[in-house]
């Protein structure tokens, strides 16, 4: 069955808990989703960066879609289809078609740098094998090409744009974003999670982030009072999303996602690439810490929690 196509609202950027071979964890993701549906997110972002794409290869990236898409339904999903080979972004977004996904979500090959030319015919051929609606995925310091606002324009005029999702440290981007969106008529997507309203202020349409993992409801509070004009207090929603911004930004990322899920009792299967005794030593104190600060929340551990 063909899904809505999502232009506005909190998309969590799914993790994907999986066994020591990357095989996905059925059970495990079928309660992190339920957890997502059930504090009223808007969609998913399949297989993205906070999804560790690259981990996998093509058959399990089709494979991890399928189980998706029938685990998060009735919520849309976004499949990212992002990858070097031109042949794997071909092969996953036909796939994505057959299931009948909405959209597909495209960032620049990555490894080899990319000319703004080049760049362009990647998500032109990306839009054309898909057939869908397609997002731009602009998160350069992971693939180390900036998407520019003329390349953006030109996939625009082009290909059927469904809207952006703008990632990394450049913040003042989504203005120039956001002005070309409405231009263009397609949608923006933060990934700053913890500036929420200031990205609403600004006019993007929505978030997607790997926050939305840990406190969907809270983000979703957020985009209800800022978006939508729903009644009720920002600040203290706010200042919670910021202070788990800063506790997690001691470990790398996407890493650092699981140990907040791990704190919030949910389930997060074990490490798709080495980690160090440092790091999993830092990855303990998240857990230990934010578990307090969750209790000190009153937050509720997601029903039938995996932690012990």
């Amino acid at each position: 069955m063909t899904q809505t196509l999502p232009r506005k609202g909190i998309i969590a950027a799914l993790w994907l808990p999986t066994d020591h071979s990357g095989n996905l964890l059925r059970p495990e993701l079928a309660h992190n989703l339920a957890f997502l549906k059930a504090s009223g997110v808007h969609g998913v972002l399949a297989l993205g960066s906070t999804g560790e794409f690259p981990q996998f290869d093509i058959e399990q990236r089709k494979r991890a879609l399928a189980l998706i898409a029938e685990l998060a339904s009735p919520l849309p999903v976004v499949a990212n289809i992002s990858d070097i080979r031109p042949h794997a972004v071909a092969a996953l977004g036909k796939f994505a078609r057959e299931l009948g996904l909405p959209a597909v979500a495209i960032m620049t090959p990555g490894f080899f740098p990319s000319s703004q030319e080049d760049a362009l015919a990647h998500f032109l051929h990306a839009a054309d094998a898909s057939g869908l609606p397609t997002f731009l995925y602009n998160f350069p310091e992971l693939t180390g090409t900036r998407i520019a606002l003329e390349t953006v324009a030109a996939f625009a005029d082009r290909a059927s744009m469904a809207g952006i999702k703008q990632s990394g440290q450049e913040f003042d981007y989504h203005r120039e974003l956001i002005a070309l969106a409405q231009e263009k008529r397609f949608s923006v997507f933060s990934g700053a999670d913890t500036r929420l309203p200031e990205v609403f202020a600004l006019g993007a349409h929505g978030c997607i982030g790997g926050l939305v993992n840990i406190l969907p409801e809270m983000m979703v509070y957020l985009y209800r009072v800022c978006r939508e004009g729903a009644p009720g207090e920002i600040e203290p929603a706010l200042a919670r999303m910021q202070t788990l911004g800063r506790v997690i930004d001691r470990l790398t990322f996407p890493l650092n996602v699981a140990a907040a899920m791990e704190a919030r009792g949910l389930a997060t299967g074990a490490p798709k690439a080495i980690v160090s005794g440092r790091s999993r030593e830092i990855y303990a104190g998240i857990v230990s810490e934010l578990r307090a600060l969750f209790d000190e929340w009153e937050l509720a551990k997601p029903a039938s929690s995996w932690a012990a």
